[in-house]
């Protein structure tokens, strides 16, 4: 009789385990933290050279949303809103939307963030600078990128009609992307396979007192209390066959 309470109170434990709504595992580097670090990396690096980044979590994917919004607008020399921008305009504006500020002109410009060591290795959102450092333009994957080049045209979408040779620099101001966040316990496919459940093996009627949880994907659609009801009842059966 102590033998089969010890075992009910290990199934009330693992039951508990299972039901709790998230496990967070404590001193295990995920691909979260890594993007944090390079987040913050990037944030400092942009600092110490004039930039000022107010929102660590803007991805490339967001600078390239958000530059796609000025589509259209005339080029203006010296502008740097949507009735006409220049191409430093464009990037100085387009940052600002996300919460980040960069300096005003190319030559500035060209100096924040960390460099990317070649276009292959560019990803959408990085800033690409040519001219001997007279343009910059925000490039946006696939061969693509969008600037504004020249009196007389609009903020447009083209493909990089640079080569390697023409690029004087390119560079990163936010990372590429941003790992979701996890946690230890993203959900339950089954308590069949349960770790905590190996050592109740031994009993016949186990299985078949636990069959309705079978495949359960969300263990709180179900109460605790039904749960260990469903656990004892199995228990007992185990214990009589």
């Amino acid at each position: 009789m102590t033998d089969a309470i010890g075992r009910v109170q290990q199934i009330q434990q693992t039951l508990t385990q299972l039901s709790a709504p998230t496990v967070t595992a404590p001193a295990v580097k995920t691909a979260s933290t890594s993007a944090s670090a390079t987040a913050f990396a990037d944030a400092l690096a942009a600092t110490a050279s004039g930039g000022t980044i107010n929102n660590p979590g803007v991805t490339g994917a967001d600078v390239t949303a958000a530059a796609q919004k000025y589509l259209g607008v005339p080029y203006v020399f010296g502008g740097e809103d949507s009735t006409g921008m220049d191409c430093s305009g464009l990037v100085q504006r387009v940052f600002a939307d996300l919460g980040i500020d960069v300096p005003r002109v190319v030559q500035d410009q060209m100096k924040i963030g960390t460099e990317v060591p070649s276009l292959a290795e560019a990803k959408p959102g990085d800033l690409l600078v040519s001219r001997g450092g007279d343009h910059i333009a925000i490039y946006l994957g696939d061969n693509k990128l969008l600037h504004a080049p020249r009196p007389g045209k609009d903020v447009q979408i083209v493909d990089v009609y640079m080569s390697e040779s023409e690029i004087d620099t390119i560079r990163r101001i936010v990372p590429a992307d941003v790992a979701p966040q996890s946690t230890a316990l993203a959900g339950v496919s089954g308590l069949t396979g349960a770790s905590g459940l190996t050592g109740l093996s031994g009993l016949t009627g186990l299985a078949g007192g636990l069959g309705g949880l079978t495949g359960m994907t969300d263990p709180s659609s179900a109460s605790l209390s039904d749960l260990i009801a469903a656990a004892q009842s199995a228990l007992v059966k185990g214990r009589n066959a």
